[in-house]
């Protein structure tokens, strides 16, 4: 793999991650479209450690307050505080995500990667997403989540193991169905992020590092944080002032390009 090709697939990761369009599915179709050597699921890994540190970095602040509520509720037994509570929400959250793609991950690195299943998977979810984000109330603040809700979003990250889902969108998705407006609903899809990031990468870590050349992983990862800053700033920004129909027509334009390249190669 070339720096170029590291560069840029660093920087689909990165901004692709946070906005409602698919890191997975970017870094699926760039090889297939441009004729690359597939980078495989470690090097997608390695990518998603970049974001997380962006992650990590843009809510520091959050991720401070919640590690120390997170030893408070262990000293006192309870969830006694908004912050407390949350963590615990975003744990609930995160187990469905880390058992599928546990139980899948054979499947992810294979057949969820076929293009045609990508292409559909863009425009199924792009139209999902629009049609929610026009309809969802958007009355309820994070404070008000549920046990249920937290499963629920989760379920909804789940989903995202077949490429062309979006984690990101699909919890946006699943949070502003719920009620949560769109900030809200953004936020918390970016901190639930953290954990199932983390435990992949910390499971396809020993993998990516046998890689002969280390450069472009390491590349790829510095790329993708700073993409990933990048594209949480402004898709919090953006989601506060105008709705996510302008992701869905790109997510709809994407598919059917992918589809008839698809096409056009079978024949």
């Amino acid at each position: 793999m070339s720096l170029f090709q590291a560069v840029v697939l660093g920087v689909l990761q990165g901004l692709a991650e946070f906005l409602p369009i698919s890191s997975s599915a970017h870094l699926a179709l760039a090889p297939w479209a441009f004729g690359w050597e597939e980078p495989g699921l470690a090097f997608d890994v390695a990518l998603h450690a970049g974001t997380l540190v962006a992650v990590l970095w843009y809510f520091r602040k959050d991720w401070i307050a919640l590690t120390r509520a997170g030893f408070d509720a262990l000293r006192t037994r309870s969830l006694a505080t908004e912050d407390s509570r949350r963590l615990a929400l975003l744990v609930v959250g995160t187990v469905p995500g880390a058992v599928i793609g546990y139980l899948l991950q054979k499947q992810a690195e294979s057949m969820f990667r076929a293009p045609v299943l990508t292409g559909a998977a863009l425009i199924v979810m792009g139209a999902v997403l629009w049609l929610v984000d026009r309809r969802a109330d958007t009355t309820r603040p994070l404070t008000t989540m549920s046990w249920k809700d937290a499963v629920l979003i989760g379920l909804a990250q789940a989903c995202a193991i077949v490429p062309g889902v979006s984690r990101s969108g699909a919890t946006i998705t699943a949070g502003r169905a719920l009620g949560f407006d769109r900030a809200g609903a953004a936020t918390f899809s970016f901190l639930m992020s953290m954990p199932i990031t983390a435990a992949a990468a910390a499971l396809k870590a020993p993998e990516a590092l046998r890689a002969p050349d280390l450069t472009p992983v390491f590349v790829g990862m510095v790329t993708a944080g700073v993409s990933g800053w990048f594209a949480i700033r402004v898709l919090l920004r953006y989601v506060q002032r105008r709705g996510l129909g302008i992701f869905a027509l790109y997510r709809l334009v994407l598919g059917l390009v992918v589809l008839a390249l698809a096409w056009s190669r079978s024949g």
